[in-house]
Order: C-alpha cells, then structure tokens, then sequence
C-alpha cells in the first residue's frame, strides 16, 4: 500500500478529555519482532522447578531417576482454550441469508461443522444497540449463542464501530446528531454495483466527547455480560475505520485534526476496552499504519498487556507476517482469511488456493483459522469444498494450535518422597498462548502438587521438563496429571493431545508403560 500524503481537517484540537500534544508521538517503529524486548510475559505464579535434573553425584537432584511412562501424540481434534477452527456464522454482510431456508437452520448447520471448535460473528454497532443504556442485540446473535451451548463451541466476535459493506453509518441513530462525520479524501475504484464503489466514505470525529462517552459506555454493557464468561473466546480490539480493521484504506487521512490527536484518541480508546476487558482476551489486527492513527502503538500495548494478534488475510504485507510469525510465545495468533467456493476455485501445479491458504496458516504457526467464504456465508459452501478435498482441512484441524503432552514420565525418590519430572512436549504449530499449570491428583480431585511452566512453554520444538513432588508415603502410579491454561489471570481446562486414554475430565492417570 502507498503511505498517505499528511491529510489535516480543520478545525480544533482534540475535544476528548485528556488527550493532547503532551502525549503526543508515542510512534514504535516498525521492527524484527524476534528477540524483541516485549518484557517477560504474564506473571508465573507457583513456578514449578524446570530443571536441569542431574541424576549423579555430586548434585544428585533426582537420584535413581528412571523413565516408567511414555505418551505419543494423538492424532485427534484436541478442542482446548486458545486454539482451533472458527466458523464465521456473520461476517461484513450479516448472518447468512438462504432462499427457503429458516435463519436458525442456516446458523446451526455452520455451528455443527464436525470441524470446527469456535464460532465468530462480526455486527455493526447499530445492530448491537439501538439507544443508549442497553444492548439490542440481533436475533441472529440469540440463536448463536443458544447454539454455542447446545454444541460446547465458545464465541468470539468483533463490534464493528464502521462497515463500507453496508449503506448506513456505523453509529447507532442516537448519535447521528451529536457526532460529525467527516468525508474521506479519495476514492475506492471497482465493480460500480457493490455497495463500497457506490458509497460516499465517511469517518466519524471518533475524539468528540459524545462518541467517547458513548463508546465507554458499549465497552461496560458488553463486558458486563462477556468479560470472563466461559461462553466467549476472545474480543477483537475496536480499532479505527472499515471494519474496525485499524485503516480507511484506499483513501487518504482520516477526520482528525492531525496525526497527533489521532494516535492519543485511540490510545485512549483502547486504554477504556483494557479497563473493561480484563478477563477475557482483546485481539488487536497487525494492519500496519496506512492511515496514521496510531496502529503501531496500539498492537506493541497490545502484546505488553498480555492480550492477542490476528491478521486479516494471509497473503498479505511482510510487515504483518513478521509480526505474526515472530510474536512472543505466549501470545496467540489468529489468522482470518476466507476460503474459495468450488466455482471459484483456482489450482495451480496441482495445488488449490485452499490447500495454499491452509500450508500458509502453518508456516506462521497460528492459534485459530478463520472458516468462512467472505460475503458467501453457507455451510454447504464449505461442505463442498470439504467433501471433494477433506485432506488440508482435516490436517490443519489436527495441527492448529498448541497440542501439548507429557512425552516422558521419569520416576525417583528423594528424602522419603516420590516425584515425577515431566518432559512436555507441543506437537502443536504455536507455543502455549498463556501459562500452562500442572497439577498432580488422585481419582477425587485431592491436589498434591501444582504450579506452572514458564509463559508460551512447551514450544513447538523441544522439551520442557517440570518437576513434581508428592507427600511422604503417596505412591505415583494411578495418580492423575492435570493441565489448565492461564491467560489473564482465569484458568481454562486443557485436554491432553495424546494417543494414550485420558480420563472424562482431560486428566491422564499415570501408569507404568510396558517395554520402555
């Protein structure tokens, strides 16, 4: 994309409360993310010792240690916190719209793809809240939720503050006479029918006192509901422009005086959702900062709070490939790009663009893919895509995310007690998203010893190991391990990903493996 030419509206500075040129350039330069001193993660609480564990004199930690259990990866869906497949029940144009077909059936049929573990819907604002105090939100919205519990598959969702797919402004009707709107310099060139070529592109003065205040309030009605409700995923952050996507793209500018009060409006709006949002994930987009309003420092608090990243497409700028592929390990990367109907499909040396999407999603090692065909929502459009070429599908299904074990179980004994060190391995494409704590239990939930792996481990690539230590006189065989993801402070239960048996709960009990 070009970078825009300074584009200045006129007129005063910022009118939001506490936002001025004293805070002004708080610009963090594009930069290798790999090594990039984001600080150390989310606080480690309980740490479990990690190692090294020599087993001979002179330091002796675990004497007589010995391997008495062995796990293989399992070759399942795994459906844990933090990771998966996400069917897009609404998207830039609503829920789907099916000639002859009811509203409920359409949403539960992409609901119960036997593939997916998430669902995703994306309103206006409008159609969330039609007067101020309260949230009005579509039936759509109802019957997905209804059926996310019928189904065990949790919600994430974006508010869309502005939307160039649709005919309408992005503010609810009792805004529209307090908040100006400010027309974009430019114009979107293609297909004159669709509504984005005929629309004439106007921005909100996001900084005036009446929009921010309306906005705060938005922010408290919907965390009062989904912030730390185990029915929701995550958020994605509200950012500036089309979609909420952080660009107004391919105009030039934006409705602020200048770049300064830009950047300070919506640090301090993104300021108000970390008030708000203090459970449950917000997800900031990588876009880089087309439209100067301070995307850089947004998505560099963003990692520095713990929450997460999502790009919008995969083939894409390499700026946002390196910010996603590089990211701290504790951090989650969600990857939304829609797929090709069949009629649509291109195939080049013998590879659809659906396979290439998918291998592409690999190579950056996401938490989540994005299941969806962009202004085409159906579930019968991925359905025959899927019944004629299941096999990317299936792969990515079974390789997204973390997928983390215990590879070896080592046995010792040591001042009268027993332990176990634990050689976890991820045979997942992303590092844990958050801090992984193991406990060890019996059959009735009596807990032994528990505390945490350091934030993002195990990786992908290597082993963990983590040592656990029982009371005098407990045995370890018939015992049971647990493990739960800690992201903000909440623990969310997380299923082995092992060949071997686990228990209803997730648990693996602890046996002798037979030959190793």
């Amino acid at each position: 994309m070009k970078r825009r030419s300074f584009f200045k509206t006129t007129g005063a500075l910022a009118l939001v409360a506490g936002v001025g040129i004293e805070k002004a350039f708080g610009f963090v330069p594009a930069h290798n993310w790999e090594k990039y001193d984001f600080g150390s993660g989310p606080e480690v609480k309980d740490r479990l010792n990690q190692g090294p564990f020599p087993i001979y004199p002179p330091e002796e930690v675990v004497p007589g240690s010995y391997v008495v259990m062995a796990t293989t990866p399992s070759k399942e869906i795994v459906n844990n916190y933090g990771m998966g497949l996400i069917v897009y029940v609404s998207g830039d144009l609503g829920p789907p719209h099916i000639i002859g077909e009811s509203l409920e059936k359409s949403i539960e049929d992409l609901v119960k793809l036997p593939f997916v573990q998430k669902i995703y819907m994306r309103p206006d604002w409008r159609q969330v809240q039609v007067s101020p105090g309260k949230l009005d939100f579509p039936d759509y919205w109802k019957i997905t939720f209804d059926l996310a519990r019928q189904y065990n598959k949790p919600i994430a969702f974006r508010i869309m503050t502005e939307n160039p797919d649709v005919p309408y402004p992005g503010m609810p009707e009792f805004l529209m006479q307090k908040v100006p709107y400010i027309k974009l310099k430019g114009e979107w060139k293609g297909n004159r029918s669709s509504v984005r070529n005929q629309k004439e592109h106007k921005m909100p003065r996001y900084d005036h006192p009446a929009y921010q205040a309306a906005f705060r309030e938005l922010n408290a009605l919907l965390a009062d509901q989904f912030n730390g409700n185990p029915m929701v995923e995550y958020m994605d952050t509200f950012m500036y422009g089309f979609w909420g996507e952080g660009h107004t793209w391919p105009f030039d500018g934006h409705p602020f005086p200048d770049d300064v009060v830009a950047e300070q409006t919506w640090l301090k709006m993104f300021d108000t959702q970390l008030e708000f949002w203090t459970e449950t994930p917000l997800v900031t987009n990588t876009q880089p900062d087309y439209s100067r309003v301070g995307n850089a420092e947004m998505l560099d608090k963003t990692i520095r709070t713990n929450n997460w990243i999502r790009t919008d497409t995969i083939f894409i700028e390499n700026e946002q490939i390196e910010a996603l592929s590089n990211r701290p390990p504790w951090i989650a990367a969600i990857s939304e790009i829609g797929i090709h109907t069949l009629d649509r499909l291109v195939v080049d040396q013998g590879v659809d663009i659906n396979e290439n999407i998918i291998e592409h999603v690999i190579d950056l090692g996401t938490n989540y893919w994005s299941v969806w065909n962009w202004h085409n929502i159906a579930a019968r459009n991925i359905l025959d895509y899927y019944e004629k070429y299941p096999e990317a599908i299936d792969r990515l299904s079974r390789r997204i995310g973390y997928r983390v074990r215990p590879s070896w179980v080592w046995q010792f004994e040591k001042a009268g007690h027993q332990g176990i060190i634990l050689g976890m391995v991820n045979d997942g494409i992303a590092a844990v998203p958050g801090v992984l704590r193991i406990s060890i239990q019996d059959e009735n939930g009596q807990v032994f010893h528990s505390g945490c792996l350091d934030p993002g481990y195990p990786k992908p690539q290597g082993v963990r190991q983590a040592m656990l230590v029982l009371p005098p006189g407990v045995d370890w065989k018939g015992l049971r391990i647990k493990a739960e993801l800690e992201v903000k402070d909440v623990r969310h239960p997380v299923k082995w990903a092992c060949h071997q048996k686990t228990n209803a709960d997730g648990t693996l009990t602890l046996a002798p493996t037979k030959g190793v």
